[in-house]
């Protein structure tokens, strides 16, 4: 089974998380050896935002900040890669045919973003249309989806299901925007919403979560058309 997996920055990059990588190194490999083909995008969490600041600062450009983020996603994929060794692409790819030539070779594929105008979710996104995925997870700073920020309501509910269509009404934001940090991206929804893929958000910082959604357990909140 073809498998997207997007690792937020929030997890991993936010600060930088050696000893998480590593359990999710530990995690890709199991699950290649299991049988799995496997594509992971990863974000550049709180150093891409610094950099965004400082874009802003210097009076940059909205696709400008879009490019630093993309190349600091990259140097966050690009350690993945390296401590997958031959597991792992000989490369970041730089592109979807990049990504599937190395998944046809059999190794497992780190990625972070492609070009400006497009989040890391999209770009997980974009992957699942044109591979024909079977599942996507996501691993998050959050249990899953609320009905509101649990960071900013305390009466927040976390919803164990939901269809793309309801999940549109919950964004706070509905277009892209550099840095952008939600649970899912819009641009995301309306891709993955016309691909029909199943999408279970989880825990990224225990994850054996994107394992227990692989194997079917009920975690996280689940979308589906």
């Amino acid at each position: 089974m073809l498998i997207v997996i997007r690792i937020g920055g929030s997890v991993i990059a936010s600060p930088t998380n050696p000893k998480l990588i590593n359990h999710y190194i530990r995690l890709l490999k199991k699950l290649r050896k299991n049988g799995h083909e496997i594509i992971t995008v990863v974000g550049g969490g709180t150093l891409a935002r610094e950099f965004i600041k400082t874009g802003n600062q210097l009076g940059l450009s909205e696709e400008a900040k879009d490019w630093i983020a993309i190349h600091i996603s990259h140097l966050y994929a690009l350690l993945f890669t390296l401590k997958l060794g031959n597991n792992g692409a000989k490369c970041v790819p730089n592109s979807i045919n990049e990504a599937f030539e190395a998944i046809k070779k059999g190794k497992i594929v780190v990625m972070g973003g492609l070009k400006p105008g497009m989040t890391t979710d999209a770009v997980a996104a974009y992957i699942i249309q044109e591979t024909k995925a079977q599942l996507f997870v996501k691993a998050t700073d959050q249990d899953g989806i609320y009905n509101k920020d649990p960071r900013k309501h305390k009466n927040a509910k976390k919803i164990d299901k939901i269809t793309y269509h309801d999940l549109t009404q919950l964004l706070e934001q509905n277009r892209h925007k550099a840095g952008i940090h939600q649970i899912l991206d819009p641009v995301a929804v309306k891709i993955l919403e016309k691909t029909h893929i199943k999408t279970i958000i989880v825990n990224g910082y225990s994850p054996q979560n994107i394992q227990h959604a692989i194997g079917g357990k009920e975690i996280g909140t689940t979308i589906t058309e």
